[in-house]
């Protein structure tokens, strides 16, 4: 089995002077991005770091991203990507569980985790990247690396070893650590092989978060077939339709308000010519039908989408290009579904007790496979739960076809997509009911244009108390990332309960859902 770092010393032997990336106008090669990458893995073993340590990596895109995930493989220590959208709490939340011995953050990020810093209780040594004069109790990551040997490191890495732990939060509100293998990936990676249908040199652009699943798979896709990244900071839907139209990429990834995004505030994007684009993948969260037909109007390539989740490395069904061209010749119902079952990968729809339903029938979808995650990061009882009898239980509620075509109708959990990142209520509604005036309060995902759903915050005042929905809105800044705030308030007296005294949140989404076919956006 193959780890991580073994697609790329191949092509650094067979191609050394091809470009691995490119960023803000710098170029690297893979002969380049080696002696970083070894020098790197050198520099994380000589702070003491050993097989199975782990280290948290605070970041935008950049090229030492891409070369970061190398570099651990090689040295076979597991990094914890965060999200940089984050509130300092709550990566001070994930650098303590994770038990951090090394944070490397870059840029302004830098500034914005030293108020915490003193909070993050095993990390021993704090690597500043490209800030210009790092705080006292920082080192300048350039001397760093430098001063680490180019020569491949020593360490003995095997496929069972553990490649990255990435945080997903849980309905207990508490993030929980997705631990991923090396021969979980590489088993993922041929797996989407069949389906990516990639060439040596080709160029991809990727501009979805790198600390994300899906764009840490399309980094890692693009090295296993010799390519090169066309890497992009942060999205912006002006810069992004100009490098899919005059930078020779193709492939890419875009979630679905990254492609709404780029044919609603771009305009000429239908003008331009996309010569070189051969299809986008785009996933995270469902699309509209009309965005979609839209997209593959203006862009004129293949559409590929793929359904799973952190825990399942990325994907479990693929809906695929001839699946798109099939919709649109004789069955568009396909363009709502999720597609069907990768190959080596078994997905079933089940009931409460694990029992597969009749097709049509709406159930939990769960999944098996070589790609499925070892587990949670010391959580040995959410992770029997959500991996029993081997099966990874989704949480998500939809149905399948006669030709075993996956359609997503609801969640069995609570959880919301915005602009696909995940949003657990339960995290959501423990910072409100810190605000003095609320007494009662459930969050849920409502209806979004922009977003696919939108967080909604149901909130019951104290008796006597008043505030307003900007002074809710508000009192989360600074506790939450901003994806997580909610966009909307509304007060209701009572909020609707079962005899157990669980939220009915159901019968709470229902008024914003009427008209939509699926309970998710």
């Amino acid at each position: 089995m193959l780890r991580l770092h073994d697609p790329f010393d191949f092509w650094v032997r067979e191609a050394p002077d091809a470009e691995l990336a490119t960023f803000a106008g710098r170029r690297i090669t893979y002969r380049e991005a080696a002696e970083q990458v070894n020098r790197l893995a050198n520099a994380l073993l000589g702070c003491g770091l050993r097989r199975g340590d782990r280290f948290a990596y605070l970041s935008k895109n950049s090229i030492e991203y891409a070369l970061m995930f190398y570099a651990a493989s090689k040295a076979g220590v597991a990094p914890v990507p965060l999200n940089y959208r984050l509130a300092p709490p709550e990566w001070q939340y994930i650098v303590n569980d994770a038990q951090a011995r090394v944070l490397i953050a870059r840029g302004e990020l830098v500034a914005a985790i030293e108020p915490v810093r003193g909070e993050l209780s095993t990390v021993e040594r704090c690597i500043a990247l490209g800030a210009a004069r790092p705080p006292s109790g920082w080192e300048d990551y350039d001397a760093f690396v430098a001063a680490a040997p180019a020569t491949p490191p020593p360490a003995d890495v095997t496929a069972a070893d553990d490649v990255y732990q990435m945080y997903t939060s849980g309905t207990t509100g508490r993030p929980k650590g997705a631990v991923l293998t090396h021969g979980a990936l590489s088993a993922h990676l041929t797996q989407a092989s069949f389906a990516l249908n990639s060439v040596p040199r080709e160029r991809a652009l990727v501009v979805a978060p790198m600390y994300h699943a899906a764009a840490a798979l399309m980094t890692f896709s693009t090295v296993w077939f010799g390519g090169s990244m066309f890497i992009e900071e942060d999205f912006n839907p002006v810069t992004a339709v100009r490098a899919l139209s005059e930078q020779g990429i193709g492939r890419a990834l875009l979630v679905p308000a990254m492609i709404q995004a780029c044919l609603v505030m771009v305009p000429d994007v239908a003008q331009r010519k996309y010569d070189a684009l051969r299809y986008i993948v785009y996933g995270a969260s469902p699309i509209s039908e009309a965005t979609l037909r839209r997209a593959m109007e203006v862009f004129g390539c293949d559409f590929l989408q793929g359904y799973g989740m952190t825990e399942t490395t990325a994907a479990v069904t693929y809906l695929l290009p001839a699946d798109h061209h099939r919709a649109l010749r004789d069955k568009p119902e396909l363009l709502l579904s999720a597609g069907r079952a990768m190959v080596g990968t078994e997905v079933r729809v089940v009931d409460a007790n694990d029992v597969p339903v009749a097709v049509g029938e709406v159930g939990e979808v769960i999944a098996r496979g070589p790609q499925m995650m070892r587990g949670y990061w010391n959580l040995p009882d959410a992770s029997r739960d959500a991996l029993r009898d081997g099966w990874m239980h989704t949480g998500d509620a939809g149905r399948m076809d006669e030709e075993g075509y996956l359609y997503i109708s609801d969640r069995v959990k609570d959880m919301i997509v915005s602009g696909g990142e995940n949003v657990y209520p339960r995290e959501v509604e423990e910072v409100l009911f810190q605000h003095p005036a609320i007494a009662d309060v459930a969050v849920i995902g409502v209806p979004d244009e922009k977003f696919g759903e939108a967080v909604k915050a149901v909130v019951v005042l104290r008796e006597g108390a008043a505030a307003e929905a900007a002074e809710i809105v508000e009192h989360c800044k600074g506790r939450l990332a901003g994806y997580k705030r909610p966009r909307s308030v509304d007060f209701v007296a009572v909020l609707p309960r079962n005899p157990s005294g669980k939220v009915l949140k159901r019968e709470l989404r229902e008024p914003y859902w009427v008209g939509h076919t699926r309970r998710v956006s």
